[in-house]
This record gives C-alpha cells, sequence and structure tokens, in this order.
C-alpha cells in the first residue's frame, strides 16, 4: 500500500528539501558510481563572482544538468565542475561604485586597500551565485567547486605565462589598442559591440601647398590633430597631381605629405582619406605600409594631450566642437550631413572606445590557433551545431595576436619585473636582488578562464582528478561566447595538455523576450529568473528553457508558457494521485509479462517502448527540446487522456487479476515516463517516485531507461488506434449536435471484421464517449434511417439521432439561427454596397468585413445543409 500523496506539488516545500537530501547524500559526486565507471565530466562556465542569476545562466545551468542527470543515470562517472570567474573589469567597476558612494575612489585608497576591499566584496556576494544555482536543481560536485583567483589556478596561470614567454609566444610592446577611457584599460576586440548609430560625417578643406585644398570627410573631427598623410587612390584623376604634394593639418599647420593607396574606397565621402595612424586601425596598417608617424593626441581618459596643441586638456568630444567651429571660422569646413555608421563601445562600460598606441602583453597567438584547428578538422572536437564550425574556422584563420594585459587592480598580476637598468625579469618567483620593480598590469580575464577545463583539476599538478576526469567530456555554453572563451579553452588546452580539452561543444541560443526583442534593461524586458522560481518553481522554468529551442538557435522566452509547463507539473501529480490511491497490497515494480498484459496495456506498454527509442535517438543527436516535448506529449495526450481513463475499467469493475495487471502497468509507465522526465523537471520528479512502488534509493540514482523491443506491438496500436477513432469521431458528433456530456447514448456497429474485439472492449466506449449500448449490425443488413454516422476504415457507426437530440427542438433552434444569419449578412452585403464606406474606411476594415461577410455565409451554409438532413 503506498502511502498517500498530497493533493497537490507544493515545489516551496519540496524544493529545497529534496536539494539538500540529494546533496547531503553525496549524489551530485562522482563517486556514487563504481570505480571502473566511464567518466562524463562538464566544466560549468564560471559566471562572474559578483553577479547573480540571469536568464542566461538559467539555460546554461538547466541544459547542463540535464545532461550530467542523463549520464549519472546510464552509470558513468558524471562530474559537473562549479566555480566562479573573478571577472576582472565587471568586479573592479562593482567596487569602484562602492567606493564612489562612500566618497572616495580606487586611486584614493590605493592599490592593497582597494584589493582588500574588493576581497571582502566576493566573499560577501561571491556565494549568492551559487546558491541561486541551487535553487534552480543543479547537481554539481559543490566540493570540487572552484575560482579562478584561487592559489592552485592562479599557479597554473603563472606557469602558462612563463612557459609561453620562454617559448617566446608572449612579448611586450607599443600597439594600437582598444581603450576603453572610462575603464581605463585595454579591451580586446570581443570585449567591444559595434553597433550602427545615427551621427554625423564632416567635410572640410584640407589645405595644400599652392593654395589648393583637398575636401576630405571624417566622423571623427578630432583626430585631425593626429593625421600624418592624406591619401588618395592612385588612379583618381580627381587628385592624381596632387599625390607627393605636402597639405597642412588644420589649426596646427603641421606638414604631411599626400599619398596613394589602393585602400582608398574612391566613392566615398569625398574619395581622399585622412590617415590617424594613431587613432584608427585601418590607418595604422597604411601607416605601416608607408611609414608614416604615430601619433598619439589622447590621455588615458580621452582628454587631449599636447599633441592636440591649443585644445591640449579638452575632452575628446569637446574638442570636437572646439576645433570644427574654429575651422568654420577660418573657412576650412564644407558641410557636415546625418551618416549611419558603426560605433565601438565598451562592453562593460558603454562608451565609446578609441584606437590608442599603447604599451601592451601581447600572445603570438596563431601558433596555438593552428592546433585547435586541426583539433575540430580532424573530428577530435564535434561542434554542434555543425554550422558554428564555419565560424569557428574563420576566426581562428584570421586571427591576429592578442593583447593579453589590463590595467585594472584586480586580477592575475603578470609574472614580470623592471630592473634598474631596463632589464625585463619573468618567472613564477620574484627575482632575486634590490631595484626590481613589479608589472602593474593584470592578465585579460579570458586568459585564465582559457585554463578553466584542466586548470580546476589540479594541473599543473599531476592530481588524481586530473588523471580521472581530463579530457572533461562536454562544454555547454552560449555561441556568443565561442570565441571569447571557447576557442580559448581548446587554443590553450592543446598547447599545454597536447589533447582537446573536450570532445564536443554544444552551443545554445541567447534568450530573447516574447516578441523575439533582446532582452534589456533599455526594453524593460529583463526576466528574473528567480521571480520565477518563486512563482512556478524550478521545474516549469527548466522545462520551459529546454524545450523552448534548439542547438544554436534563440528563444523566444513566453512566461505563459512556463505556467503552461506548471500546469503540467499538475496534471502529471494528478495522473501519480490517481495511480498510487487505487493501488492495493504490494505491487511489484517493472513490467508485468507480456502475455498477462490486456490491450490497453500492450497499447500503452508499445507507446512507451518508442518513446524511449525515440527519446534516445533525440539525446543523440543533442534534440533535447524535442525529446522534452515527446515526453510531454505521452503523458498527456495519451497516457492521461487515454490509458489512466481505459484503466478504471479492470480498477473498478475488473477482476482480481485484470485489476493486479493494471495497477502495474499504471505504476510501470508512470515509473519510466519519470526518469525520462527526470532531467528536465528533477524536483517533482522525484518526489513523485518517492510515492510509487521502486527499487533503488533515489530517481536520481535510478537507470535510465532502454526500450524493450519485445514489447513493441503493431497489432495493439492498430486495434486501439482504431477504438480510438471511432471515440474521437463519436465525441465530434455529440459536439455537433450539442448533446449533453452526461446523456448516455447508443451506437449501431457495422464491425466488418472488428466485430469481436468492438464488442470485447465495448466498456471503453461507455467510459469515453459515454455510448452506453452497442448492437451490431449483421452482414447486409440494411443501415437505420435517421441517424449520424461515423466511419473509420471498415467501420460504421450509425448514431439514432432520436437517442441524441429533440429533433422538432433542434429544427426550430438551427432556423433561428439561419435567420439570424441572414440577417447579419444581409447587413454585411449593404456596407460592402456602399461607395461611401468602400473609400473612406481604411483597407484593413474594409477586409476585416469581407472576411467576415465569407465566414457568416460560411456558416449560413452549414445551417442550411443541416436543416436539410435533420428537418424533412
Amino acid at each position: 500500500m503506498s502511502r498517500p500523496m498530497p493533493k497537490n506539488f507544493n515545489f516551496k516545500e519540496s524544493e529545497p528539501r529534496i536539494y539538500k537530501w540529494w546533496e547531503e547524500n553525496g549524489w551530485f559526486k562522482p563517486e556514487v558510481a563504481p570505480p571502473d565507471a566511464e567518466p562524463f565530466v562538464i566544466s560549468m562556465p564560471p559566471p562572474n563572482v559578483t553577479g547573480s542569476l540571469h536568464i542566461g545562466h538559467a539555460l546554461t545551468a538547466s541544459v547542463e544538468d540535464l545532461m550530467i542527470r542523463y549520464e549519472r543515470m546510464r552509470g558513468k562517472a558524471a562530474l559537473w565542475v562549479p566555480g566562479t570567474d573573478h571577472a576582472g573589469i565587471a568586479t573592479q567597476l562593482m567596487v569602484e561604485r562602492l567606493l564612489l558612494s562612500e566618497g572616495t575612489s580606487r586611486v584614493q585608497v590605493g592599490r592593497e586597500e582597494f584589493l582588500a576591499r574588493t576581497w571582502a566584496w566576493k566573499e560577501k556576494y561571491g556565494n549568492v551565485i551559487s546558491d541561486q544555482h541551487r535553487r534552480l536543481g543543479t547537481s554539481c560536485d559543490w566540493d570540487r567547486e572552484r575560482f579562478t583567483l584561487d592559489d592552485s589556478l592562479s599557479k597554473a596561470v603563472a606557469e602558462v605565462f612563463v612557459t609561453l614567454y620562454e617559448q617566446g609566444l608572449i612579448y611586450r610592446g607599443p600597439r594600437l589598442v582598444n581603450w576603453s577611457p572610462g575603464l581605463q584599460t585595454a579591451v580586446s576586440d570581443l570585449e567591444v559591440e559595434r553597433e550602427e548609430e545615427q551621427g554625423k560625417l564632416y567635410y572640410f578643406k584640407y589645405p595644400v601647398e599652392g593654395g589648393e585644398y583637398l575636401p576630405v570627410a571624417t566622423t571623427r573631427p578630432e583626430t585631425i590633430l593626429g593625421d600624418t598623410a592624406v591619401c588618395v587612390h592612385p588612379e583618381d584623376d580627381r587628385y592624381k597631381h596632387l599625390i607627393g604634394k605636402t597639405a597642412y593639418v588644420p589649426m596646427l599647420n603641421r606638414a604631411i605629405p599626400i599619398i596613394a593607396d589602393d585602400y582608398v574606397d574612391r566613392e566615398f565621402g569625398t574619395g581622399a582619406l585622412k590617415i590617424t595612424p594613431g587613432h584608427d586601425f585601418n590607418d595604422y596598417e597604411i601607416g605601416q605600409r608607408h611609414k608614416l608617424p604615430v601619433i598619439n593626441i589622447l590621455n588615458r581618459d580621452a582628454s587631449m594631450n599636447e599633441q592636440a596643441g591649443l585644445y591640449k586638456g579638452l575632452d575628446r568630444f569637446a574638442c570636437r566642437e572646439k576645433l570644427w567651429a574654429d575651422m568654420e571660422a577660418a573657412g576650412l569646413t564644407i558641410k557636415v550631413a546625418d551618416h549611419t555608421y558603426i560605433v565601438p563601445r565598451s562592453q562593460r562600460g558603454g562608451e565609446v572606445v578609441e584606437p590608442l598606441l599603447s604599451t601592451q602583453w601581447f600572445l603570438k597567438i596563431q601558433p596555438l590557433a593552428e592546433k585547435a584547428l586541426a583539433a575540430v578538422r580532424d573530428g577530435r572536437i564535434k561542434i554542434v551545431p555543425e554550422r558554428f564550425e564555419k565560424i569557428y574556422y574563420h576566426w581562428l584563420e584570421n586571427i591576429e595576436d592578442w593583447c593579453i594585459s589590463r590595467q585594472l587592480w584586480w586580477g592575475h598580476r603578470i609574472p614580470a619585473w623592471y630592473g634598474p637598468n631596463g632589464e625585463v625579469y619573468v618567472g613564477k618567483q620574484p627575482p632575486a636582488g634590490d631595484g626590481w620593480t613589479p608589472e602593474l598590469d593584470v592578465l585579460d580575464t579570458w586568459f585564465s578562464s582559457g585554463l578553466w577545463p584542466f586548470s580546476t583539476l589540479g594541473w599543473p599538478e599531476q592530481t588524481p582528478d586530473l588523471k580521472r576526469f581530463y579530457p572533461t567530456s562536454t562544454m555547454e555554453t552560449g555561441y556568443d561566447i565561442l570565441f571569447f572563451w571557447v576557442a580559448r579553452m581548446i587554443m590553450l588546452g592543446m598547447w599545454f595538455t597536447d589533447e582537446a580539452p573536450f570532445n564536443t561543444v554544444y552551443l545554445h541560443g541567447l534568450i530573447r523576450d516574447k516578441f523575439g526583442r533582446k532582452i534589456s534593461k533599455t526594453l524593460g524586458n529583463t526576466i528574473d529568473p528567480l521571480d520565477l522560481i518563486d512563482q512556478f518553481g524550478a521545474d516549469p522554468l527548466r522545462f520551459t528553457l529546454v524545450t523552448g529551442g534548439t542547438p544554436g538557435n534563440d528563444i523566444n522566452l513566453d512566461t505563459e508558457r512556463i505556467e503552461s509547463n506548471w500546469k503540467f507539473v499538475n496534471k502529471v501529480w494528478q495522473m501519480a494521485n490517481f495511480i498510487t490511491s487505487n493501488l492495493d497490497g504490494d505491487v511489484q515494480p517493472g513490467l508485468p509479462s507480456k502475455a498477462d498484459l490486456s490491450l490497453p496495456s500492450r497499447w500503452i506498454i508499445s507507446r512507451l517502448m518508442r518513446l524511449v527509442a525515440n527519446v534516445q535517438y533525440l539525446f543523440d543527436i543533442y534534440q533535447y527540446g524535442e525529446a522534452g516535448r515527446q515526453i510531454y506529449e505521452f503523458l498527456w495526450s495519451e497516457f492521461a487522456d487515454w490509458f489512466i481513463e481505459m484503466s478504471k475499467h479492470p480498477l473498478y469493475e475488473g477482476d482480481a487479476a485484470a485489476k493486479s495487471e493494471t495497477q502495474r502497468t499504471l505504476v510501470a509507465v508512470l515509473d519510466t515516463a519519470l526518469r525520462l522526465l527526470h532531467p528536465f523537471m528533477p524536483f517533482f520528479t522525484e518526489e513523485i517516485w518517492s510515492y510509487i512502488p521502486h527499487d533503488g534509493k533515489a530517481l536520481i540514482l535510478a537507470r535510465w531507461p532502454s526500450a524493450d523491443a519485445s514489447y513493441l506491438d503493431d497489432s495493439a496500436e492498430a486495434e486501439m488506434n482504431l477504438i480510438m477513432e471511432l471515440v474521437r469521431a463519436i465525441r465530434n458528433v455529440r459536439a455537433e449536435y450539442n448533446v449533453d456530456p452526461g446523456r448516455k447514448i447508443a451506437a449501431v456497429v457495422a464491425a466488418g471484421n472488428n466485430a469481436a474485439l468492438l464488442q470485447r472492449y465495448s466498456y471503453l466506449f461507455a467510459r469515453l464517449c459515454n455510448v452506453s449500448e452497442i448492437s451490431f449490425l449483421a452482414a447486409g443488413a440494411a443501415a437505420p434511417g435517421d441517424a449520424a454516422s461515423v466511419v473509420i476504415n471498415d467501420v460504421t457507426a450509425y448514431l439514432p439521432l432520436a437517442g441524441l437530440i429533440d429533433i422538432k427542438a433542434e429544427c426550430e433552434r438551427l432556423t433561428k439561427e439561419q435567420q439570424k444569419l441572414q440577417e447579419q449578412i444581409n447587413r454585411s452585403q449593404a456596407m460592402l454596397a456602399n461607395e461611401q464606406f468602400i473609400n473612406r474606411a481604411k483597407p484593413d476594415v474594409v477586409e476585416k468585413e469581407r472576411a467576415r461577410l465569407a465566414d457568416l455565409q460560411a456558416s449560413h451554409t452549414q445551417i442550411t445543409e443541416r436543416l436539410s438532413s435533420l428537418c424533412k
């Protein structure tokens, strides 16, 4: 006898209790599997340590937990390594804002105090996102949780940096970089968001020796002060005669050459290009080809420096206005036109990024990229979906040296020191002797997180975890960080371990709102997953996220779908409640013998086995969303709507054998379906499983189902499909004639070769469509008159109308409905015949009226046909 289930699933009470039970029993650890079990390992993409769970994290966690729970149930030593990233820029910004609110700043408190305050911040807020992950049900091994600034991971970072330096792949030197004036640090290309914005194109005159001038256009007039040449196309007849002459920088009157280069687009602007090697990446390349000097006109905060002459000290945008006004006064301006162009902005700070010449540390990444390209090309790493491989190849084939230094205080300090005579020392320990000054820059956050799959397992030490669990298995993350992070993990993993760090990269899409718009504070459409968990529980949110999309495609998230999946949880709970309340004695778990099964049981178990096989196939090809949808459809549309309803006859009216067989089938099907559903919705499935007869300690450890082909039964499915189609058709007739659901009706059936089947299971018609009496028409006998008929294959069921409705009353009702429709048709036709209405109304209003008339006429035709057949 099963213990009684509560009426509803109380997720607010159950989820924390179940999670605590799982964790305290150590069931998230790979050691629950046998020592010789095959490992399955995922390294969690480490969220920012000071962050909180956003909807993107919830998607990542839901998909990865599904993978881990699935492999754990398959008997593998499943390890999910959790952790957090120190997130240099993001964390430093937060602490700087805190200091600002206290009336001080990073510079005022000094580096040592600032780092102490940042560690304090990390200790206070660093566990928030880990606790929030627990609320989602993530089955990570929390004893193996890592932080990118842990001592062991910092040791790995130093090892990698020093090795790369000794291999001649890391160097320090001046180069044009993306400079964030607000953050006052270099940022990588991947940390710059480039979007179209409406701006201005400024046309002006560049004075040329001999009194001529060149018309030039720019979107950034302040950079004129850093020009070192003007460039034209060598075949541009307009300007050929000026090549080799001298031009003069407006307002500064500095002499610069006029040069020729094929790079110039003769159709853009005026066809003449100002060259500012110190503040434009393309100009820098032209400058290198023509050996032009590089002039930097900006300070670190984007104010103008001494190279800007009388504009020194002005903010860059204030300089733009002042310079343009001065040029206008000097007669050097032509016009200002509206112009749409790409503006680079800092991903973190949001301010416009400036190309700036700066001395930085760089990594020659091409040799590492070659190994990473080979790993995907030869199949050691598979990217899902495959279309992202082309993007991956393109990026790595065109990769440039990586600027790995950042002018921040929070992060891994670059292990370099400068001697009194300009010498540079790089090592894991400080150099001996006096007079050495440590490097102040820290490493790009992506440098340390690029080591994540192996540094978290103990590398460079040959730890037991590294030997057992590296290489890892699957890297699951959003496609938006394929280059930020995934490619760098592959490059660094291949270089330092000579093995691919994982064999599969699974890329999910981005979350958008229900209208397909990007989630942003500006649009006011942010979605807080914790609010959704508070409202619906973790399971409906997880299921919605996993089933809402396919690999690599974005998900339009609608809270109505989460609510719908919450109703699904309640539906399955009610199914289970029905089943457990109809168990008596000890019901043996597992499938009953096929020989003992009734037709409905043979049918539902055959359908279950097809589901298990389909789900396995879909898991094998990473189509988790479709797998979840099929489980949902089976439970709701086949198990609940049909089999549970069918089971009530043997449970309430059958003999002991029929009742026992039905009980075992109900339990076995529910047990298997819960196992399939568990990786998607772990909490409520675990809770239900505890109430039904089962083998084992917990569903989280139960074996993943496999399809038993011996239970596949085409015959049972065909016979049940006939019965169900007849039931559906009879239900449709009842609905068509507005027959009260509680009214019992009779049927006369011409059954062909199916008389015995329909006779044996006539009770199904009584229960499923309230046909209380079935009589069978003898071969060759005439069909009854005044009857509605339904035809399914070679079976025809006649439903005498006298048993369905009061024919006289129905005819009167239909006549009134016909008259009412005719009146509406007449009004609509008159309106559409009115020229004033046609000419004055909006086209969509006229079209709606025409569509309405068509609908009215179709309804009128249906009622006329009904009257003709019924009211003779």
